[in-house]
């Protein structure tokens, strides 16, 4: 019975990367894919006019930036902080690992994936060459229940690609979730498989989501990602960069989807 749910589930998780690498939306693109081969590169001192830089700082919190010199963080707290200036930072608030209870002043634009006023938060913004927007979901609390509306998945769209970072997710999306948050080019996903949703289920995320560059955060250790890592060869191909930082452009899309893991745990 064990090999015979084992030869299932392999069949199945294939089954996935073959729809992933079909799938199309019929919704107008709120960000367009731009697809093409090529390895992503180190993050240079200063970025070409079609480049974005990705740099993971650790857990969930990235630096992206701009040729304008704008620069984003993502899941800001204060334990892991890339350093100032910074123009916009998001967070989530499933554990103090991704919120700050004191974000610098310096900071302009603050976003929050929760409405601490109750209801659901709405982030729609434009500075300088990136736009952010967020599409709710929700978080279950301590004591196992259903938080609505309490956890974002926030999108970065800049130089015509989508970078869409899932936050702490603890479901799968639904149809309107992807109608909102449109093409994707590429996704940050949680692959704990514990805290945040299971693995099996985060694959589900990812095939309906259809990304070509997929990185993994929030894992505890190297065991962690290689749970992961083990399912996730099995669908798509599996790159480790020599470094934390990345750029990339619309060259630098892989065809098929595949998994970059950058170091920075």
């Amino acid at each position: 019975m064990r090999l015979l749910a084992r030869i299932l589930m392999t069949a199945a998780l294939s089954a996935i990367a073959v729809q992933g690498a079909r799938a199309q939306s019929p919704e107008p693109e709120a960000c367009p894919r731009l697809i093409a081969s090529g390895a992503p590169r180190i993050l240079p001192a200063a970025l070409a006019d079609n480049e974005i830089g990705l740099r993971f700082t650790g857990h969930s919190t990235f630096l992206i930036e701009t040729p304008s010199g704008l620069r984003v963080a993502t899941d800001y707290n204060d334990y892991v902080r890339p350093p100032l200036p910074l123009d916009i930072v998001t967070m989530n608030k499933a554990h103090d690992t991704h919120f700050s209870y004191r974000p610098p002043a310096e900071i302009p634009h603050v976003l929050r994936g929760w409405n601490p006023a109750g209801g659901a938060a709405a982030h729609d913004l434009s500075v300088k060459d990136m736009r952010v927007r967020n599409v709710v979901t929700n978080i279950r609390d301590f004591a196992g229940r259903t938080e609505y509306d309490g956890n974002s998945i926030f999108v970065f769209e800049s130089r015509q690609i989508c970078i869409a970072h899932l936050g702490h997710l603890h479901h799968e999306l639904t149809e309107e979730h992807l109608k909102q948050l449109g093409r994707i080019d590429v996704v940050l996903v949680p692959v704990d498989g514990s805290l945040t949703l299971d693995v099996y289920g985060q694959f589900e995320n990812l095939k309906k989501i259809g990304a070509p560059l997929i990185i993994p955060m929030h894992y505890f250790n190297r065991a962690t990602l290689d749970r992961f890592l083990r399912l996730a060869r099995q669908l798509y191909e599996v790159e480790f960069s020599q470094t934390a930082s990345v750029v990339l452009t619309r060259e630098t899309l892989p065809v098929r989807p595949k998994v970059l893991v950058l170091p920075g745990q």
